[in-house]
């Protein structure tokens, strides 16, 4: 069984993020870090960027497929963890701290985003 904490929000994607203002911290759950197996690559979107949420803003290779990062909220990417550069298994051993993907500073509340009950349900 999977990590869902309580204190983030999720999508049906499988992205979780953690809001602080109106910034928001966002990464993949530990449900899929565990469905794609060991990461080797990341992509991330670059700083100044903006994305859509549910939009494709960057992908994840592992050693089973390479699989597409869907943005949670919609703004501007203010920071990335350069740190998966070098190193992205850290996804797979700390998919909701230092495995973080980037940092999304928005304009409005995000909508359609999931409780971790919510989230429990669709990873059941």
């Amino acid at each position: 069984m999977s990590s869902i904490p309580d204190n983030l929000q999720y999508t049906k994607e499988h992205e979780w993020v953690l809001a602080s203002g109106n910034t928001f911290r966002m990464g993949i759950t530990d449900y899929a870090q565990g469905a794609l197996g060991d990461i080797v690559y990341v992509q991330l979107p670059k700083v100044g960027e903006t994305v859509v949420a549910d939009k494709v803003c960057g992908e994840v290779e592992s050693t089973k497929s390479v699989s597409e990062i869907f943005a949670p909220v919609s703004g501007k990417i203010v920071a990335i963890n350069e740190a998966l550069n070098s190193a992205p298994e850290t996804i797979n051993s700390d998919p909701y701290g230092a495995g973080w993907l980037a940092e999304i500073e928005v304009a409005a509340p995000p909508v359609g985003l999931l409780s971790a009950d919510d989230y429990r349900q669709i990873t059941a």
